[in-house]
C-alpha cells in the first residue's frame, strides 16, 4: 500500500460489510477471543515465554484512550489474567517513536503502541514482531477495513489495531448562534472560512480557528486533511514527491491565509492537539479539527466551560473532497520482547470488542459491527453518525521507511511558509527536494 492516492478506497469501503461477522453471530467472547491467539513466537528475535509473569507496555499520554482509561483496562486484565502483571508507561505522542528506537535494543517493553505510518520502518528494521501467522482469519472480515490495514506492510501484519481515528470537525453551537451562522455552512472549507469571518466580524471571538500546527506530526495531520481535500498527493505513482504540485501547494497557501486574514489563531503554530482542546474548551475558539476524544472533554463540565455546546462534523468539503487523515495506530509486540505469549495476551484484550465498546467515548472501535451497537451509539451519539461517513473516505501518509525524515522535513518548511518567512511553492518545492533524496 505504498502509493498514496488522495481518498483511499482500499483502505475503507463504502459501506462496511458485516456478513462474516453476522455469519459468525456476532462478535467472539472475550474468552474464545483470548484462547484463540495464544500461540507462536511472533518472530522477530523474541521468546514465547511462559504465557505468565510480568510485562512492560508502551503508550503515548494524549488523543485516543486516556491515561486512566488505559490503567483501568489493565486492572481489569491482570484481574482476569492474575498470573501476568502489567507495567505501563506514557510519553506524549511526540516522544513515542524515538523511545520504542531507542528501547528495542534492551528489549525494555513487551508491547509498543505504533502509529499507521510506522509500520514499514518497524517492521523492515525488527523492532516489532511480525504477528502474521496470530492472526485469526476471521478478524480480517470482522474488523473495518482500515483497521485492519494498520499494522501491515508488505503483506505482512506487525500488530493489532486498537485506535481507528480522523479529525472531524468541531464547533461551538452557542457561538454560531450569537453570530448568525448556519452550521450547513460548516460543509465546506469555503464555507468554514466565511463563517469564522462572520464569527470574528461580530465580536463573538477574536479569533474562530485554532489548529494544531506545531513542527510536530500534527501539523502533517492537519494537512493531510487539506492536501486531500484540494486533490493533492504526497506521492505520485512512482513514489515520487508530489505534494509541492497543484491541491498541496493550494491547501498550504489556504492554511497560511487564514492566518494573514485573522481567522486562525496565531498560536496554532505553537499548538498541539490538546492546546487546540483547552483552547475550544475555553470557549476562545469557535472551530476547530481534532480527534475523536476531543468531544467528551469538550462536553465534560469538569475539564471545559462550555458543555452542552459542543458539536461535530465530518471534515469539511474542499473542491476535491472531504478525506480525514488515518489517524489509526496499532499494539504491536516488541520483537525483542521475551514474553510474548503474555504480552500476546494482553494485546487481544485491549483490543477485544467488549473492552472497545466500553470506551468507545474516547475512541470508536475498530469493530464493524460495533456501529450498530446501540450501547456503543448511546456512548458516542454525536460522533458515530459522522464516523460512519468519515471512516469511509481517509488519505494515507506516505507509508515508507524514511517516514519520519520526510515528515520532518515536511513539517519544517510548512511552518516556514506558515511564519511568512518563504512562499508556499518554495517552502514544498524545498521539502520535496529534501524529501526525493531521503527517497533515493
Amino acid at each position: 500500500m505504498d502509493d498514496d492516492a488522495p481518498v483511499l478506497s482500499q483502505l475503507f469501503t463504502a459501506t462496511p460489510t458485516r456478513r462474516a461477522f453476522l455469519a459468525a453471530g456476532g462478535a467472539l467472547g472475550l474468552g474464545a477471543l483470548l484462547a484463540a491467539c495464544g500461540g507462536g513466537n511472533g518472530g522477530g528475535g523474541g521468546g514465547g515465554g511462559s504465557g505468565k509473569g510480568s510485562i512492560r507496555a508502551l503508550f503515548m499520554k494524549q488523543a485516543g484512550y486516556s491515561e486512566e482509561n488505559i490503567r483501568e483496562m489493565t486492572t481489569a486484565f491482570q484481574k482476569a489474567n492474575p498470573d501476568i502483571t502489567v507495567t505501563p508507561d506514557f510519553v506524549s505522542y511526540e516522544a513515542l517513536h524515538d523511545k520504542i528506537v531507542a528501547a528495542a535494543p534492551a528489549g525494555t517493553y513487551d508491547v509498543v503502541l505504533i502509529d499507521v505510518i510506522w509500520p514499514a520502518e518497524f517492521g523492515s528494521k525488527r523492532i516489532v514482531a511480525d504477528v502474521t501467522d496470530k492472526w485469526p482469519a476471521e478478524w480480517k472480515s470482522q474488523m473495518l477495513p482500515g483497521a485492519v490495514a494498520t499494522p501491515q506492510f508488505d503483506g505482512a501484519f506487525y500488530g493489532v489495531p486498537w485506535i481507528l481515528d480522523t479529525k472531524y470537525l468541531f464547533y461551538n453551537t452557542a457561538h454560531l448562534q450569537k453570530a448568525g451562522v448556519d452550521a450547513g455552512q460548516l460543509d465546506t472549507w469555503d464555507g468554514v472560512m466565511a463563517a469564522a469571518r462572520s464569527l470574528r466580524d461580530g465580536g463573538v471571538v477574536q479569533y474562530p480557528l485554532i489548529w494544531s500546527w506545531q513542527q510536530a506530526e500534527a501539523l502533517i495531520c492537519d494537512y493531510a486533511q487539506l492536501l486531500g481535500a484540494f486533490g493533492g498527493k504526497f506521492l505520485d505513482d512512482a513514489g515520487k514527491p508530489a505534494f509541492n504540485q497543484a491541491g498541496g501547494v493550494q491547501a498550504l497557501e489556504f492554511m497560511r491565509q487564514s492566518v494573514v486574514d485573522g481567522l486562525s489563531n496565531p498560536t496554532s503554530t505553537q499548538s498541539l492537539e490538546e492546546d487546540v482542546r483547552r483552547v475550544f474548551s475555553a470557549g476562545q475558539a469557535s472551530i476547530a479539527l481534532n480527534w475523536t476524544y476531543m468531544y467528551g472533554m469538550a462536553n465534560d463540565p469538569s475539564q471545559s466551560q462550555i458543555p452542552g455546546d459542543v458539536q461535530v462534523l465530518q471534515t469539511p468539503a474542499g473542491p476535491a473532497g472531504r478525506p480525514g487523515v488515518n489517524g489509526s495506530m496499532a499494539l504491536a509486540l516488541a520483537a525483542g520482547s521475551k514474553n510474548q505469549d503474555a504480552a500476546w495476551k494482553y494485546i487481544t484484550y485491549l483490543t477485544s470488542q467488549p473492552v472497545q465498546n466500553k470506551y468507545a467515548l474516547s475512541s470508536l472501535p475498530v469493530w464493524t459491527s460495533s456501529y450498530d451497537d446501540p450501547a456503543v451509539i448511546k456512548t458516542n451519539p454525536a460522533v458515530i453518525p459522522q464516523a460512519k461517513k468519515q471512516l469511509a473516505d481517509l488519505i494515507l501518509r506516505p507509508q515508507v521507511e524514511a517516514y519520519n525524515a520526510i515528515s520532518q522535513s515536511l513539517q519544517s518548511e510548512i511552518q516556514k511558509a506558515l511564519l511568512g518567512q518563504k512562499p508556499s511553492q518554495q517552502a514544498l518545492d524545498d521539502a520535496a527536494s529534501q524529501a526525493a533524496s531521503v527517497l533515493g
